[in-house]
C-alpha cells in the first residue's frame, strides 16, 4: 500500500509509524485512558483490510481518530488531534529550509530545471530563488486557500508563479510602450532621459527600458521595431547636414549619408543585442524578449524599418559566440516576424526580407512567424475592424482592444482615437487546469465529466480572482518606469492602477493543458481525427471560451482561454496523475502531458495537415497559443521553409518551425546532441555527456531554452517526431 503525503508524494505504508503516533499520544493521558497494544493493534488491521493500493495520510489520521472514539478513549482521542494539529502548525511554521538548503547545495531537481533559461548555479538566478521560495512559502500559508494549494499540490490546477506572488505588485506580462517612451521621453531611477536624436541611442535607450520593465514585472515582454526606425530616419538627417555643411553635392551627401546610416544601424542593433543578452534584471537571467517586425505598423517610416529587420536577421543569422568564440544559438531576443502580402511572395517588395527569414529560421530557429491575414479574421477590435499585433513575450495574445471607447485610461502621449491600442497593456497572471484530470476523474462518464469540469473551471475562477484582487491595490508609485513614465501607463504619483484591470485594458488567463490525453481518455481516439475525437476536443475548448465569457461580462474583468507552456510543470502534471490514477496506456503513462491543444510530439502527421488541424484550435485559444513544426537540418533546403512559411501566411495565426541547432565544445561537432535511453544528452560525435561543455538550443514552451530540462520535459524533446521530411520536401 503507497500513502499519500501532504506534498504529493508517494512513500510505503509503514505500521510502526502508526504504533508510534498513537503510543505518543498515551503518554499524555492517565493510565486507564491508554490504548492497549491490542487496541492499537486493532486500529492497524482495520486500516490494513481496507486494501486500498494507494491512501492519503489524512485519511489514516481520520481513521485513527474515529476507532480511538469507538473505543470510548476520548481523552486519547483529543490528545492524539491536539497531537494532529501540534504537528500540522509545526509543518506550517517553516517549510522553507530544506528547499533553500537544496537550493543553495544544487542539490534540488526542482530549482535546478525549474526554467531552461535560467541557471541555477548562479548567484544572481539563486537569489531570485530564495526569494522565489520565500513567496511560495507566504503564498502558500497566507495568501490561498487551503482548497486550492491543496488542487494545486495535487495537480488538479496549477497557480502559476506563485514565487512572485507575495509581491502584489507584479504582473505577468506586456507590450512595452516604446514609443511613447521614445517619443515623450521617460524616467529611469529619477533620471530623465528625454527623446533620443538618433538610432544608436534610441536603440540603447530601448534597452536600459527594457531592462527596468522587465525587473518590475515576470513573464515576456515585447517591443515593436517600428518604434525605433523613426531614429533611422534623424540619424540620416544628421549625417546628410554633416555633408551638406562640407559643400558637399546632394548626390554625394546622399550616398555618404546613406553609408554611415547603414553602419550605426548595424552598430545600434549588436549594441541592442549585446545589452539584452548580457544584463541580468533583477529576476536573476537576461529579459524574456520578443522584438517584434512588422511592416505594416508604420508607413511613412517603412523603409527605414525594412532596414532595421534586415540587420536584426542578418545578425541573428551569425549567431552569439559562446564563452569557446564559437557562434551559437541565443535564446533572446525572440524574433517575431509578420507575414503579409508585402512580403509573403516571390516579387512582393520586402520579399527579399522573407528570404532571409527563412534563412535564419533554419539556422537559429528563429523568427517565428504571424500571419497578418489570418490574424486580422481572428481578432476584431470594438469597430470590427481586424486587428495585427505581437504577442506579449512567448505566446500570450490579448484579446480586441475595447479601450477606445473608455478614453486613455492609461494616459498614454501617443494615444490616438479610433485606432485600437495594444502597446502598454499588459497580463495579470495565469491558472490552469489540467485537463486529463478531469476526464480521469469522470471514469468516461459524459454527464460527469462536465459536471467535474465546471466544478474545477469554478476553482481556477476563484484563484483567478485572488490574482486580480492582488493587484487592485496597487498604486502607481510601486514601479514608476511602469505606471508613471509611459511603459504601460502614464499615472499620477499615488494614482491606483484598478482601473487599468478592467475595461479590456489587460487580460487574465485561464490556461488548459492536456487536450490530447483528455479527448482520448475521453473518446478513445485523438483530437486529430476530424471525426469524434477533432469534435470533443473543439466542445472542450469551447466550454473553456464560454465560461471566460461568462465572467468577463459579470465582472468587466478580461478572462481569456490561453495555451499553457508548462514548461516544468507538464513532468509535475504527469506526476499527479500517476499518483491519483496510477499508469494508464497512452494517457498517463509517459513523464509529460501533451502542450495546451497541439497534436502530440509523438504522433505522426503532415506538417501542413498539423497546422491545418491546430488553426482551428487556435482560434478557440485568443489568449495565448502557438503551433510548430518539427524539422531537420533545413539549412540546404531553404525552398521547404519558404513553403511552410507562405502555408503559415494562408492557414495559422502563429506557428514557428523547430530545427536543430548544437554545439559540441569538446569536439567541436555542429550537429544534432541527441538524447539516449536514460534521457541523459549527450554528442554523438565524441560521447560527451557534460552540460557544462554542451550547448543546446530546443524551443520547449514557444521560446528557446539553452539549459537543459527536467527529465518530463527531457524525454518529451527525445520523443518529437519530425513533421516534414528533408527528402521529401526537396
Amino acid at each position: 500500500m503507497k500513502v499519500i503525503k501532504r506534498d504529493g508524494r508517494s512513500v510505503e505504508y509503514d505500521r510502526e509509524k502508526i504504533a508510534i503516533a498513537i503510543q505518543k499520544a498515551n503518554k499524555e493521558v492517565k493510565p486507564k485512558e491508554r490504548a492497549t497494544k491490542e487496541d492499537i493493534n486493532q486500529i492497524i488491521q482495520y486500516i490494513e483490510e481496507l486494501d486500498k493500493k494507494r491512501i492519503l495520510v489524512e485519511d489514516i489520521q481520520d481513521i485513527i481518530e474515529e476507532k480511538l472514539m469507538e473505543l470510548q478513549k476520548y481523552e486519547l482521542a483529543k490528545k492524539y488531534i491536539v497531537y494532529r494539529y501540534t504537528r500540522a502548525l509545526v509543518r506550517k511554521s517553516n517549510t522553507t529550509d530544506q528547499s533553500i538548503k537544496e537550493l543553495i547545495e544544487g542539490t534540488n531537481e526542482y530549482w535546478n530545471n525549474e526554467n531552461s533559461n535560467k541557471n541555477a548555479t548562479v548567484i544572481t538566478t539563486q537569489r531570485d530563488y530564495l526569494a522565489g521560495i520565500t513567496s511560495t512559502d507566504i503564498t502558500r500559508r497566507f495568501l490561498l486557500p487551503e482548497d486550492i494549494v491543496k488542487a494545486h499540490d495535487e495537480g488538479i490546477i496549477h497557480f502559476h508563479d506563485a514565487d512572485y506572488f507575495a509581491q502584489n505588485a507584479l504582473h505577468n506580462c506586456e507590450l512595452i510602450n516604446l514609443e511613447d517612451m521614445l517619443q515623450n521621453g521617460t524616467i529611469i531611477n529619477g533620471v530623465m532621459i528625454e527623446k533620443p536624436h538618433r538610432f544608436i541611442t534610441a536603440a540603447t535607450i530601448a534597452t536600459q527600458i527594457i531592462l527596468a520593465v522587465s525587473s518590475s514585472s515576470y513573464g515576456g515582454a515585447t517591443v515593436s521595431l517600428s518604434h525605433l526606425a523613426p531614429f533611422v530616419r534623424a540619424s540620416y538627417e544628421k549625417y546628410y547636414k554633416k555633408y551638406e555643411e562640407r559643400g558637399l553635392a546632394k548626390e554625394e551627401c546622399e550616398k555618404f549619408a546613406k553609408q554611415d546610416t547603414k553602419k550605426e544601424v548595424e552598430d545600434g542593433v549588436q549594441t541592442f543585442n549585446y545589452q539584452v543578452n548580457s544584463m541580468t534584471n533583477t529576476n536573476g537571467q537576461a529579459p524574456f524578449l520578443s522584438v517584434c517586425m512588422y511592416l505594416g505598423e508604420t508607413d511613412e517610416y517603412k523603409e527605414e524599418l525594412a532596414m532595421i529587420i534586415e540587420e536584426f536577421l542578418n545578425q541573428r543569422i551569425l549567431g552569439f559566440k559562446n564563452e569557446k568564440g564559437v557562434y551559437i544559438t541565443p535564446a533572446f531576443p525572440k524574433l517575431l516576424y509578420i507575414l503579409e502580402e508585402d512580403n509573403v511572395r516571390e516579387g512582393s517588395k520586402y520579399w527579399y526580407l522573407t528570404q532571409l527569414a527563412a534563412k535564419c529560421t533554419a539556422k537559429r530557429m528563429v523568427p517565428d512567424y504571424i500571419s497578418e491575414k489570418i490574424m486580422k479574421q481572428f481578432k476584431k477590435n470594438e469597430y470590427g475592424d481586424g486587428e495585427c499585433y505581437p504577442c506579449m513575450g512567448c505566446r500570450s495574445f490579448l484579446t480586441p482592444d475595447r479601450t477606445n471607447s473608455l478614453g486613455n485610461i492609461s494616459g498614454a502621449k501617443n494615444w490616438k482615437k479610433g485606432v485600437g491600442k495594444y502597446y502598454g497593456r499588459f497580463n495579470q497572471g495565469v491558472v490552469t487546469i489540467n485537463l486529463p484530470d478531469v476526464a480521469l476523474s469522470s471514469q468516461k462518464d459524459m454527464d460527469k465529466f462536465w459536471k467535474i469540469f465546471d466544478e474545477r473551471l469554478e476553482l481556477c475562477h476563484r484563484a483567478l480572482r485572488l490574482r486580480h484582487e492582488r493587484l487592485t491595490g496597487v498604486t502607481s508609485d510601486v514601479a514608476p518606469i511602469l505606471w508613471q513614465h509611459g511603459a504601460l501607463a502614464r499615472l499620477k504619483k499615488g494614482q491606483p492602477i484598478k482601473e487599468l484591470l478592467l475595461h479590456g485594458y489587460s487580460t487574465i488567463s485561464l490556461g488548459y493543458a492536456g487536450l490530447y490525453e483528455c479527448v482520448k481518455y475521453m473518446t478513445g481516439k485523438s483530437h486529430t481525427d476530424n471525426g469524434e475525437g477533432k469534435e470533443f476536443g473543439l466542445q472542450v475548448m469551447q466550454h473553456l471560451n464560454d465560461k471566460c465569457n461568462e465572467w468577463k461580462k459579470a465582472e468587466d474583468i478580461d478572462y481569456s482561454v490561453y495555451g499553457t507552456p508548462i514548461e516544468s510543470t507538464t513532468y509535475k502534471f504527469a506526476k499527479c496523475l500517476q499518483t491519483r490514477f496510477g499508469k494508464i496506456e497512452g494517457i498517463t503513462d509517459r513523464n509529460y502531458i501533451t502542450n495546451s491543444y497541439h497534436v502530440p510530439v509523438f504522433e505522426e502527421i503532415d506538417a501542413f495537415e498539423k497546422l491545418s488541424l491546430e488553426s482551428e484550435f487556435q482560434k478557440l485559444s485568443p489568449g495565448g497559443a502557438i503551433s510548430y513544426v518539427e524539422t531537420p537540418n533545413l539549412q540546404d533546403n531553404l525552398d521547404a521553409v519558404i513553403q511552410v512559411i507562405q502555408f503559415i501566411y494562408d492557414n495559422i495565426m502563429y506557428a514557428e518551425l523547430n530545427t536543430k541547432s548544437d554545439y559540441c565544445q569538446q569536439c567541436g561537432y555542429d550537429g544534432e546532441i541527441l538524447i539516449d535511453e536514460n534521457l541523459e544528452w549527450y554528442c554523438p560525435n565524441c560521447g560527451n555527456r557534460n552540460h557544462d561543455t554542451l550547448n543546446v538550443a530546443r524551443r520547449t514552451c514557444g521560446y528557446i531554452g539553452s539549459n537543459f530540462w527536467n527529465k518530463g520535459r527531457t524525454q518529451e524533446i527525445k520523443e518529437r517526431v519530425l513533421h516534414i521530411d528533408n527528402k521529401a520536401a526537396k
